[in-house]
Order: structure tokens, then C-alpha cells, then sequence
């Protein structure tokens, strides 16, 4: 297992294994932020209709949380990017 990772990192160097972290990195923050504002949704609906009287104010709630994922989301997507250019940069 370990010389084959080690034969792999010889073909990809240690520029290509970041790169290939970061592209992983950024996957797994879209599905991150997708499954929280899944989350925030549907709870928002159940609880909608379980007291309907409350809608506003879940409503109000379930906008600031999926407003926040959404910036850290962007934040991260971003970070991906730089690191992406950053390493461009260093191998070219």
C-alpha cells in the first residue's frame, strides 16, 4: 500500500497532491453547506407546520442561518481558488 502511494507521489509531486487536496477541500465545503441549508430548510418547514402562528419569525431565523452558511460557503470557495492560483504559480 505504501510503495504505491509512494510511486504516486513521484508521478503527481508534492505541488499536484495539494492541488488535488484542495479541489477535495472544496468538495467537501459545497456538500457541507448544501446539507446545512437542507437541514435549516425542511426543519423550517416542519416547524411551520406545527405552529403556523410562528412562521415569521422561523422564517426570519431560517434566513440568517442559511445567509451565514452561504457566506462561510463563499469564504472557503474562495480560499479553495487562491490556494489553486497560488500553487499555478509555483509550478509554472
Amino acid at each position: 500500500m505504501y510503495e504505491l502511494i509512494a510511486q504516486a507521489t513521484q508521478l503527481i509531486g508534492d505541488k499536484g497532491l495539494a492541488a488535488l487536496g484542495a479541489g477535495l477541500g472544496l468538495g467537501f465545503v459545497v456538500i457541507g453547506a448544501a446539507k446545512g441549508i437542507g437541514h435549516i430548510g425542511g426543519n423550517a418547514c416542519e416547524s411551520t407546520a406545527r405552529q403556523p402562528e410562528a412562521s415569521g419569525k422561523i422564517f426570519l431565523a431560517m434566513l440568517i442561518s442559511a445567509a451565514l452558511i452561504e457566506g462561510f460557503t463563499f469564504f472557503a470557495i474562495i480560499q479553495c481558488a487562491a490556494l489553486g492560483g497560488f500553487l499555478e504559480k509555483a509550478v509554472g
